[in-house]
This record gives C-alpha cells, sequence and structure tokens, in this order.
C-alpha cells in the first residue's frame, strides 16, 4: 500500500468501546473482542490504521499494558499487522478468511451443514431456562455471606491435610458412608424420614437425583404426573429417560390427585414438592398426602418427592416429609445442599426404597462412578456435631425478617403495581400482577434493568389463571431489596403504560 493510500485510511477513532471494569472478563479480552468484531463486520476495513496504544489507553481510561496485550492478541492471531515505526493495520487477509479457503466440505454432506441434535434433544433444549444469578430477585439463591465459610475451611483442611488412600480412591457410588449416616440421622430428625444410612445416595445436586430417578424408574412411554406450574428442571429429566410429562394442577391442597387419575390413571410416577411447591408456595394437606400415596399403592407407580427448601418454615416446626408416611417403599425422596449452604457445592441427596438400591446403585456407576469427595468428610462432621442444624436455626431466622422487611419496602415501592402476601416458608415470594399486565413483558423489561424475576406463567404449560413474579428475597440486603424493587416498579409502569397507551 502507498503512503496516499495510508493515510486515507487514517486512524480509527475507538474511544466510543464500552469496557466494563465489573465484568468478569478481564479488560484487555473486552477490548479485543471489541475490535476483533469491528474488523469481522467490516467496520474495520482491511489497511485501516488503529490509533496508537498510549492513545487508546488514554480515551479509554484504561492502563497501556492493557491495550498492548488486546494488541498483542489480535497480532498474534492475525487480525492486525504492524511493522515498528508505522503503527498497527487490520490485515488484508483475515484468519477467518483462511479457514473459509481451506476448508473442503465432506461427502455427501448438506450445503455443508453439519448434523443438528435430535427431536429429544431439541425438546430439552427448549426447556432450558437460565440459572439463577447473582442480582435482584433470582430465586432460590441464599445468604452465602452468612454461610461459616472460616469454620468449614477448617474441616476440609482438617481432612485434607493428610488425606487416607480412601478419599483418594472414592470408589463407593453411594458416597462415603459417615455422611450418609450423618444425613440418615439428620433427616430422621428433622423432616421425620424414615431410612438407613444404607438407603441414602449422595448426589452431585438434586437435578442428578431427578435425572437417575428418571433413569431408573421410566421406561420410554410411560406417563409421569408433573405440578402444573412446576420446575422446569424435572421435565427435562422426564423426557430424557422417554417419558410423558402428564401436567396435573395444583390447588391450595398442592397436586389434585383427582384429575391425576382423571388424566392418566395409571401413570408411573407422579413428581410433587409437598413441603413447599415451586413455584406457588402451596403446602399439601395431609388428606391430599395420603390420597397420593393410596392412587400410588392401587396404580402400582412411584412417587417422587422434591424437598428442596423446607427447612425454612416460619411458623412450628418443618412439616414431616411425604417419604414418612410411606409404608410400601414406593416414594423416592431428593433432597440438596444448595439452599441451605450455597449453591457452588454441587451436593444433593436422595433416600431411595431399599428394594430399589441395588438398581440405583448400578444405573449410577454408569453416569459417574461415584460423587466427588473433598467436601463429603467435612460436610459429614458438619451435619454429625450439630453446626448444620444450628446454622439452619440462623437462616430461618433471617428470611423470616428478609421477607418481613421485603413486604414492608414492597407495599412502599410498588403499591398498586403489584400484589404480595406474606408466606410461612420458602425463599422466596409470588407478586401477582394485574390481569391486564404480561408478566412475561414484565419479566423481559426487569431483565434488561439487572433483575431476574421470572414469569409465573412460563413455568405453566398452558395459560395461567392469573399472571404473576416469582421473587427471591433470601439473599438480599435491605439497600440491595430497596435499589431492586425501584427497578421492579419501572419495569412494570414501563409494560402497564404501553398497555394503556395502546388501548
Amino acid at each position: 500500500m502507498s503512503r496516499v493510500s495510508r493515510r486515507r485510511c487514517g486512524p480509527v477513532h475507538l474511544a466510543s468501546l464500552a469496557l466494563d471494569p465489573a465484568s468478569p472478563e478481564p479488560l484487555y479480552r473486552q477490548l479485543y473482542f471489541a475490535i476483533r468484531e469491528l474488523i469481522l463486520s467490516g467496520r474495520l476495513r482491511p489497511g485501516a490504521r488503529l490509533p496508537a496504544t498510549r492513545t487508546l489507553a488514554r480515551d479509554l481510561g484504561v492502563s497501556r499494558n492493557t491495550v498492548l496485550a488486546a494488541f498483542e492478541q489480535l497480532h498474534a492471531e492475525g487480525y492486525v499487522t504492524g511493522r515498528v515505526g508505522a503503527g498497527s493495520f487490520v490485515s488484508r487477509v483475515l484468519p477467518e478468511d483462511v479457514l473459509e479457503a481451506r476448508r473442503v466440505p465432506p461427502p455427501m454432506a448438506d450445503a455443508g451443514r453439519a448434523p443438528g441434535p435430535s427431536a429429544r434433544g431439541r425438546r430439552l433444549a427448549e426447556l432450558a431456562r437460565s440459572s439463577p444469578k447473582p442480582r435482584p430477585f433470582a430465586p432460590g439463591l441464599p445468604e452465602i455471606a452468612a454461610f461459616p465459610f472460616e469454620e468449614f475451611a477448617r474441616r476440609l483442611q482438617r481432612h485434607w491435610r493428610a488425606p487416607p488412600a480412601s478419599f483418594l480412591i472414592g470408589a463407593d457410588p453411594m458416597g462415603w458412608r459417615p455422611l450418609r449416616e450423618a444425613l440418615a440421622a439428620h433427616l430422621g430428625a428433622a423432616r421425620a424420614v424414615r431410612c438407613s444410612a444404607d438407603q441414602v445416595l449422595i448426589v452431585n445436586g438434586a437435578q442428578q437425583a431427578l435425572d437417575l430417578a428418571a433413569r431408573v424408574l421410566i421406561d420410554p412411554g410411560d406417563q409421569v404426573w408433573i405440578e402444573d406450574p412446576g420446575y422446569a428442571g424435572l421435565e427435562g429429566a422426564i423426557l430424557a429417560a422417554g417419558g410423558e410429562l402428564v401436567p396435573v394442577p395444583v390447588d391450595e391442597e398442592g397436586l389434585s390427585v383427582a384429575e391425576g387419575r382423571r388424566r392418566a390413571p395409571r401413570a408411573r410416577m407422579a413428581c410433587v414438592a409437598p413441603s413447599h411447591q415451586y413455584p406457588l408456595g402451596v403446602t399439601m394437606s395431609l388428606r391430599r398426602r395420603l390420597e397420593l400415596l393410596e392412587w400410588a399403592r392401587t396404580a402400582d407407580a412411584f412417587v417422587l418427592e422434591d424437598d428442596y427448601d423446607s427447612e425454612y418454615r416460619y411458623t412450628g416446626r418443618p412439616l414431616a416429609a411425604l417419604q414418612g408416611l410411606d409404608s410400601d417403599g414406593r416414594v423416592i425422596y431428593v433432597g440438596t445442599m444448595s439452599k441451605i449452604m450455597f449453591p457452588g457445592l454441587r451436593l444433593g441427596y436422595m433416600v431411595v426404597p431399599e428394594h430399589l438400591v441395588d438398581a440405583f446403585v448400578a444405573v449410577r456407576r454408569v453416569s459417574d462412578t461415584h460423587p466427588p469427595m473433598l467436601a463429603q468428610p467435612a460436610l459429614a462432621e458438619f451435619i454429625a456435631d450439630g453446626s448444620l442444624a444450628q446454622h439452619i436455626r440462623r437462616m430461618r431466622a433471617l428470611y423470616a425478617e428478609r421477607q418481613a422487611r421485603f413486604l414492608v419496602l414492597a407495599r412502599e415501592l410498588l403499591d398498586g403495581l403489584i400484589e404480595l402476601r406474606p408466606s410461612e416458608a420458602g425463599m422466596h415470594l409470588v407478586g401477582w400482577l394485574p390481569s391486564w399486565v404480561d408478566d412475561r413483558a414484565v419479566s423481559a423489561a426487569a431483565a434488561r434493568l439487572g433483575i431476574e424475576a421470572p414469569a409465573l406463567s412460563s413455568f405453566y404449560r398452558h395459560e395461567p389463571p392469573r399472571r404473576g413474579l416469582v421473587l427471591g428475597y433470601a439473599g438480599l440486603a435491605e439497600a440491595e431489596m430497596r435499589s431492586g424493587l425501584e427497578k421492579l416498579a419501572r419495569a412494570i409502569r414501563e409494560v402497564a403504560g404501553a398497555v394503556l397507551r395502546a388501548a
């Protein structure tokens, strides 16, 4: 290229690029991706000269080392070329051009397209929802800062300073026996679960427990009752096993057994969260629990009990588990440490009827052999000496206070926009919107403001009787609650205003 043509290209102004210091992505990587996108989109044309690193660093308010690191990555990958004293220029031949020229389509390929996922894979992908994120008001997030990390870390250190060979091998597919013994004792005292350590399986969170239960108990084509509305992760496990979902409505007493009988009387399994239904928060009545167990007995079916946050009951003692009422070995009980400790621990458990233990262990070996050993010894000790029970009591008091404060702030900041009622249990509330306000539109508007407020209608498999938002409060201090509610009010007004203007 001549000197004249280079001057015509001139240095491109990049000062308007937006870098986010709060992002987990390093600044140099953000800058690298931003410039690469400008090059690939054609906004930075081949031969264009980039600003000097000092100038760009000053314009963006970052260190020169940040800019140098981004430029070095661009040079290394062939997006940018340069000469000493001349500056950096967009390459004439981009890496993507080279790759495209070298790509040879495989024989018999359909227009060069690789095969896609199976029909079942596509259906499962459609069910996927984003995981809870650390932003207001993501449901299910505990107050992580209140966990006694120093105490737990000392236990980890003590067990792993000179670990025995059994820790390093970790070959038991059911999990470390002392942890299973501690859990059996804890569940018997706290949840009236009737089991021995020989029935407890340690799993990588409740989601794996649901998947394992579906693999063991469901054949392709089997019908399975699910709560409507209900937890989408459960649907994925059933579909992956080839089961047929049978949505059964939930009323003020929990899942309607009569309606389930009408829709699929010979279903293979019913999946319920009787202590605190998600997302409505309903508690299944004793009458309905006994009715469900009687149906399972006459239909020769199983009941999967998801006990995801039953520890957090704010009036009276936590309700006894459905499993404790089962005398026929038909209930598979599933729990998790994510809500009472922290989600990153990735440890859950399931209690399996004695006659099914061998089958569950065999299928477990097929999937991942055994659970990770690292945290199990420390957790066993944490449970056995009463530290877990003490932590749960502290959190129960804290969450009760936070729910009360959340309701006070909501009355102040959302008055007339949403209806919130106190709940006797759980870590979230359902906020009911006016009938003419679309909860999915409000959820999307809230997401744009940095708020996680899932639409209640997204949990239904049909048109919901009433629209609302699922709002978690447990992991939020008052300042975060107030800020989040102010943004939520803006989102609701934005959607409601649009409806009124269009009317």
